[in-house]
C-alpha cells in the first residue's frame, strides 16, 4: 500500500472510528473485575485446604521454604479454577534472554484409553515443565544439539488467565535453567538478587535493633512510555513491522516544539484505546494507576503502582502483550522502541524502587527530619556507595542497539551514571561530611495570590529530570531503562550491588561496635566515610549540560556512550566476582549475558542494515527516479515547444538520487561483507560500519522525501504517523 493510500486509510479510520465495546458494563466497576484472572489469595483461600493455604503464604509472605508435598493440592484447584473460568489449555510462562516472554502451551486433556479423555494436571506438572532450551539464546552455556531445559514454578508470582475469543490459558510464571542448572533467564538471577539483597539488609536491620524484621523486598513501579500510530501506517512501512522504528523519514513541519502535547487532552480513541487496555489490566491483577500524553505527538505514558521487584518485571511483560493485543483490536499499534521516530522524543522506562519490608515499612522513607533518622541515612548512604561503585553496571543493564538512540539525546539522561539527591538530603548528606547533621530543610508554602486558591506546601528541594537516577521523595528513579526492555536486568544490578554496599555497612559497623564504639558514633563514621569516599557521583545539576560531561570526567565518573562501551563492564573482574559471591551470576552466567547482549546487537543492527538496503532500493529509489523522469520530460518538452525551461527542481531531486545511489551501494556492500572476531568483531563492525552506512542512505533518503511529488512517495509520512489518530 502506497503512502498516500494508506494515509486515507487511517483519515477514514479516525472519522469513522466506533470503540470496539464499551470498557465496562453498565453494571461493572473497576474495583469488581481487579484481578478476577489471577489465582490470588482469595482465590487459594477459597480452594486450598487450610494447611495447604497456609503454607503457600508462608513461602510468599515471608520467604519460607517452599513445601514440595503441597504442589498435587495447589495444581489441582489451580486446574479446577482454570477450567471454571473456560481455560482449555495451561501455559508455563518464562523469560529468556530477549527481553521478550515465551511460552509452550499444553493442554488439560488426556485420553483416558477408553475413546475418551479426562483433565489432568499434577503437581510434577504444575512444578516443572520441559522447553527446548536450544532454541533460546545461552550465550555458549550449552552446545546447540543439547537442547534439554526446565521450567520451575515460581509461587511468589501468581498464576493467572489469559483470554481469546476462541479459549482460555491458564498461565504460569516460571524460570528457566539449563539441564546442568545454569540460568537461560531474567527470572531466577532477579530472585537470586532479592534473596542477597535481603539477606544484607537483615544484617544492618539487627544493628538498629530489628531483630525479626520480616520478610524483606525490593519494590518497582516501571513507567511505561510508548507511542500509538494507525496501525494502517504500520502495515505499510517495513521498517516498523521488522525492527519497530523508522529507518527513514523527514521531520515534520511541525513536531513537539510547541509544548503542546505533554498532559495534554487525550484524543478520543487514544483514550478508549486506554480505558480498554485497563480493564485487561485489571483483570490481570496489574495496577495500572496514571496515563497522560507524553512530550512527542502521539506519545504516551501508562504507569502502574509499586509491587515487589519480581511481581513488577511480570507485570511490565504482560502489560506489554496486553497493549498491544487491545491497540490492534482499536485499529492502532503500540510502539514500545526506545527511538521509533528521529528528532522526537523518545521513549523510555522509568524503574522507581524502594526496599522494605512490612514490619520495617519503606527504607528509604526519610520522614520530616531525615538527620534525625539514622536508619534512612545508612540505607540511602548504602545506595550512594552502590551507585558510585558500580555505575558501570548499572550502564550496562540498560545496555541494547535500541537504547542507544535515546540516552544523552536531551530527552534522557545522559550515559554518565549520577545520583541526584535535591536540595534537603544534599543538605543533610553535607552536613554528614562535616562532622554530624544537626538539621533538615524544612517544607515551604507557595502563595499564588489569588484568595480563592489555597496555599500550597512545597517540597524542600526540587526535582532534576536530566538525572539518571535521582531521589525522588521516598524512592530513587532509575530514568535511563529503555521502554522496549524488561525491568529485570536494573532489578537485578541494582538489588546485587545494594546487597554488596549493604554486606559493607554492615562489616564496618559490625567491627566498630565489637571494637568498643558507640553505636551513633559508630553510624556517624561509616556515613562520614562513605560521603567523602563516594560523594562525587552526586550532581543535583543540568546532566544535559556540556559542562556536566568535563566535570563529570574529572570525577573519575565514567561516560560509557554507547552499549558495546558499556558491555564490556558485564565481564570485569570485580563485576564476576560481584555476581559470583552473592549467588546472583556464576561466571559462565555472566559471561553468557556478555556473549548474548553482543549477539543481540549485532542481529538488531544487521537487520536494520537489511532492511534500509531493500527499502532504500525497492521503494525510495524506484519513486525518485519516477518523478526525476517526469521532471525531465517536463523539461525536454518545453525546450522543444521553445519555451525556457527552470531547471532548478530536477536538479533538487537529482543530487540527492545521486546520493542515494551512492549510499545504497556502499550499504550493499557492507551488508554483503562478513567480519571476523566472532560476536565481539560482528557487533563492532555493526556499530562502526553499518550503522554509518545507514545513516548515509537515510540523509539522502529524508532530503528526497522534502522534494518528491506527495503522490509518488511509497511511505507514510511522520507527519501522518504522528498527527493521523
Amino acid at each position: 500500500m502506497s503512502g498516500s493510500a494508506a494515509r486515507l486509510d487511517a483519515i477514514n479510520a479516525v472519522k469513522s472510528y466506533v470503540p470496539p465495546a464499551p470498557s465496562f458494563a453498565a453494571h461493572e466497576a473497576p474495583g469488581e473485575i481487579f484481578g478476577q484472572n489471577v489465582f490470588s489469595r482469595d482465590v487459594m483461600q477459597a480452594r486450598l485446604p487450610k494447611a495447604v493455604f497456609r503454607s503457600v503464604m508462608a513461602t510468599i509472605e515471608s520467604g519460607a521454604k517452599l513445601d514440595p508435598s503441597v504442589a498435587d493440592a495447589v495444581a489441582s484447584a489451580m486446574k479446577d479454577w482454570a477450567m471454571d473460568r473456560g481455560a482449555t489449555h495451561y501455559a508455563h510462562v518464562f523469560y529468556p534472554l530477549t527481553n521478550r516472554s515465551a511460552e509452550k502451551h499444553d493442554s488439560f486433556l488426556e485420553p483416558d484409553g477408553v475413546g475418551s479423555s479426562i483433565a489432568e494436571f499434577a503437581g510434577k506438572t504444575l512444578v516443572q515443565g520441559e522447553p527446548d532450551a536450544s532454541s533460546f539464546p545461552n550465550g555458549g552455556l550449552r552446545s546447540t544439539y543439547e537442547a534439554r531445559g526446565y521450567t520451575a514454578w515460581d509461587i511468589t508470582s501468581p498464576a493467572y488467565i489469559l483470554e481469546n475469543a476462541n479459549g482460555n490459558t491458564l498461565c504460569i510464571p516460571t524460570v528457566f535453567v539449563s539441564f546442568t542448572g545454569e540460568a537461560l533467564d531474567l527470572k531466577a538471577p532477579l530472585l537470586r538478587s532479592q534473596r542477597a539483597m535481603a539477606d544484607q539488609a537483615k544484617r544492618v536491620l539487627a544493628l538498629f535493633g530489628h531483630i525479626e524484621p520480616g520478610n524483606i523486598v525490593s519494590f518497582a513501579g516501571p513507567e511505561q512510555e510508548y507511542f500509538l500510530i494507525d496501525r494502517s501506517f504500520s502495515l505499510s512501512r517495513p521498517d516498523l513491522l521488522n525492527c519497530g522504528r523508522t529507518l527513514f523519514g523527514a521531520k515534520p513541519p511541525k513536531g513537539q516544539e510547541f509544548d503542546d502535547h505533554y498532559f495534554g487532552s487525550i484524543p478520543d480513541r487514544v483514550l478508549a484505546f486506554m480505558l480498554d487496555a485497563e480493564r485487561e489490566l485489571f483483570k490481570l491483577g496489574i495496577p495500572a494507576k496514571t496515563r497522560h500524553n507524553e512530550v512527542a505527538p502521539g506519545q504516551f505514558e501508562i504507569a502502574p503502582m509499586f509491587e515487589q521487584a519480581n511481581l513488577a518485571a511480570d507485570h511490565q511483560q504482560l502489560l506489554m502483550v496486553t497493549m498491544r493485543k487491545v491497540a490492534q483490536r482499536h485499529g492502532m499499534e503500540v510502539l514500545f522502541h526506545e527511538k521509533p521516530f528521529a528528532g522526537v522524543n523518545g521513549s523510555g522506562k522509568h524503574v522507581n524502587f524502594s526496599f522494605g519490608g512490612g514490619s520495617v515499612g519503606n527504607l528509604l522513607l526519610p520522614g520530616d527530619t531525615p538527620h534525625d533518622n539514622a536508619q534512612f541515612l545508612v540505607f540511602c548512604a548504602a545506595v550512594i556507595r552502590a551507585v558510585h561503585l558500580h555505575g558501570g553496571l548499572l550502564r550496562a543493564s540498560v545496555a541494547s542497539s535500541t537504547n542507544d538512540h535515546r540516552l544523552g539525546a536531551n530527552e534522557a539522561p545522559p550515559a554518565i551514571i549520577s545520583i541526584f539527591l535535591g536540595d534537603q538530603l544534599a543538605d543533610v548528606f553535607d552536613q554528614v561530611a562535616k562532622g554530624g547533621a544537626t538539621s533538615s530543610k524544612e517544607k515551604g508554602t507557595l502563595m499564588i495570590g489569588v484568595d480563592t486558591l489555597p496555599v500550597l506546601p512545597t517540597d524542600p528541594g526540587d526535582r532534576n529530570r536530566t538525572s539518571p537516577f535521582a531521589f525522588t521523595g521516598n524512592r530513587f528513579e532509575f530514568r535511563a531503562p529503555g521502554s522496549l526492555q524488561s525491568i529485570a536486568p536494573p532489578m537485578i544490578t541494582i538489588n546485587t550491588i545494594v546487597a554488596e554496599s549493604l554486606d559493607h555497612v554492615a562489616t564496618e559497623l559490625e567491627a566498630k561496635l565489637a571494637g568498643g564504639e558507640d553505636f551513633n558514633t559508630a553510624v556517624q563514621k561509616v556515613l562520614e566515610q562513605i560521603v567523602s569516599d563516594h560523594g562525587a557521583v552526586i550532581f543535583n545539576g543540568d546532566g544535559y549540560s556540556d559542562e556536566w560531561q568535563v566535570e563529570a570526567a574529572a570525577r573519575g565518573l565514567k561516560n560509557l556512550k554507547t552499549t558495546l562501551d558499556a558491555l564490556p563492564e558485564l565481564i570485569t573482574p570485580e563485576a564476576l566476582e560481584l555476581f559470583s559471591k552473592y549467588g546472583v551470576l556464576s561466571e559462565q552466567e555472566s559471561h553468557s549475558r556478555f556473549e548474548v547482549a553482543l549477539e543481540q546487537y549485532a542481529l538488531s543492527v544487521g537487520v536494520e542494515a537489511k532492511l534500509s538496503l531493500e527499502i532504500g532500493s525497492t521503494l525510495v529509489l524506484p519513486a525518485a527516479v519516477r518523478y526525476q523522469t517526469e521532471l525531465a520530460q517536463n523539461v525536454a518538452a518545453l525546450k522543444a515547444a521553445g519555451v525556457e525551461a527552470d531547471t532548478s527542481l530536477l536538479t533538487a531531486v537529482s543530487e540527492p538520487l545521486a546520493a542515494l545511489r551512492s549510499a545504497v551501494a556502499e550499504l550493499r556492500t557492507a551488508v554483503a561483507h562478513h567480519p571476523d572476531g566472532g560476536s565481539a568483531g560482528h557487533a563492532l563492525y555493526s556499530r562502526d560500519t553499518l550503522l554509518p552506512a545507514m545513516a548515509a542512505v537515510r540523509a539522502a533518503a529524508d532530503e528526497l522525501e522534502t522534494v518528491v511529488a506527495d503522490d509518488l512517495w511509497p511511505l507514510p509520512t511522520y507527519q501522518e504517523m504522528l498527527f493521523i489518530l
